[in-house]
């Protein structure tokens, strides 16, 4: 497919998801929910066809040497399927937020006035590797009513494309535009650049993937999008803290999913315990095959912590390697955060209530912890469900976002005849 096909393609697929999302708006709940309990069962019903065409790009992605940790995300197996089939399933028992009226009040005037939740309207997702997130984001912008162009990365073409069409089967059969979810059908680069400017028919773009992506995006784009750029997260274990407890919380932080955008990278902690916290904290994570990278004062009292570097620093590892740094004070903690975190995910472990209150208030970042390890930073450990991402930027959502996030609000007044004076 040439450029000037492919622009034409997307320029159509973008005008289409637009009509489909007006449609959307007055799709009931019972249908909706009815569509995502048939998808599921229609999942585990063509998962041989499923699992053929994604054996097409892990036959690709092979031959062209992409390494095993890429391949499982790549990989549709028994229990991905099932696990997108339950997806599905948990998604339509969520209560479905569109057309909640909410703060209703009434006004001198006589009119009530209320805020109902709405759909967003067109949502544009770009994603890499994982296929499952096709079956993901369809899922909660279906319930949330919204229409979406999906776009996935060029190794799981085979895979996401099989997975819309059996996504599309179910909306045939319920008399639904199958517009409502689409996904682009080619591997040109120049179709994203050319989605990215039809602000006329899509109202927010989602990339969900490295830096790398998220950055070329918000560059290119004249759509609102939701940035998610890293997780730089932080401990900080208090001169207050419970240690045994701050150990715990720590090395899950770190260990328990290191490539995880809300894992731990970074350990602050306070000059009083240090010289008792770190050795043992340091052993248990040397353990583990973590690799701590810290500041002179924590080598001292240490001999497992190695010399970091300045761009060590605010360094996004994702993998099992951490830095360290002992601090003067809560002051103290609260600036390198500023300076280094992400806006991700921030926790502090301490016994002082009044510390614990200005860590919350004071701390720029989508979830912060008192007491609890950053990996409860989830749609799902929040109980919001399946989430399609954590934005990082304050516009028009912060953190997790579930359904709710995939809505806006209006103003709706109610009237008996009302004018104004």
């Amino acid at each position: 497919m040439g450029k000037l096909e492919t622009d034409a393609l997307v320029v159509t697929m973008a005008q289409k998801a637009k009509k489909a999302s007006r449609l959307l708006r007055s799709m009931g709940t019972d249908t909706k929910n009815s569509i995502l309990l048939d998808t599921a069962e229609a999942l585990l019903d063509k998962q041989a066809l499923i699992q053929e065409e994604n054996s097409k790009d892990m036959d690709a992605a092979r031959a062209k040497g992409m390494g095993i940790a890429m391949l499982n995300r790549l990989h549709l197996s028994d229990a991905v399927i099932q696990e997108m089939a339950t997806g599905l399933r948990e998604v339509a028992a969520l209560a479905d937020p569109v057309g909640e009226v909410e703060e209703l009040r009434r006004r001198p005037s006589g009119i009530q006035v209320g805020r109902m939740r709405i759909p967003l309207g067109v949502i544009l997702m770009i994603y890499e590797s994982r296929p499952n997130v096709t079956i993901d984001a369809a899922a909660l912008c279906l319930k949330s009513g919204n229409a979406v162009i999906l776009r996935g990365g060029s190794e799981a073409l085979h895979s996401n494309l099989a997975l819309a069409a059996i996504f599309h089967e179910v909306l045939r059969q319920h008399q639904s535009d199958v517009d409502i979810i689409q996904v682009v059908p080619t591997v040109e680069r120049s179709a994203i650049d050319v989605l990215l400017n039809q602000e006329d028919c899509i109202d927010l773009v989602i990339p969900r993937g490295g830096e790398g992506l998220i950055r070329a995006v918000t560059a290119k784009s004249r759509i609102p999008v939701l940035k998610h750029y890293k997780g730089v997260c932080h401990a900080y274990v208090d001169e207050a803290a419970d240690m045994e407890m701050a150990q715990r919380i720590v090395v899950n932080g770190k260990i328990q999913r290191p490539s995880a955008c809300n894992a731990l990278e970074g350990l602050l902690v306070h000059q009083a315990i240090a010289g008792e916290f770190l050795p043992k904290v340091a052993m248990t994570l040397h353990q583990e095959g973590v690799r701590l990278l810290g500041c002179v004062r924590s080598q001292e009292v240490s001999t497992l912590i190695e010399e970091a570097t300045e761009d060590d620093w605010g360094q996004e590892f994702l993998d099992l390697a951490m830095v360290v740094r002992v601090v003067n004070s809560l002051d103290e903690a609260l600036d390198y955060i500023d300076c280094y975190g992400s806006r991700h995910t921030e926790t502090i472990i301490t016994r002082s209530y009044g510390n614990s209150q200005r860590f919350t208030q004071e701390v720029d970042a989508s979830a912060v912890m008192v007491n609890a390890s950053t990996r409860f930073n989830d749609g799902g450990q929040f109980g919001l469900g399946m989430e399609i991402g954590i934005s990082t930027s304050k516009l028009h959502a912060y953190g997790p976002m579930g359904l709710k996030e995939l809505t806006t609000r209006k103003f709706v007044v109610l009237g008996a005849g009302e004018i104004r004076a």
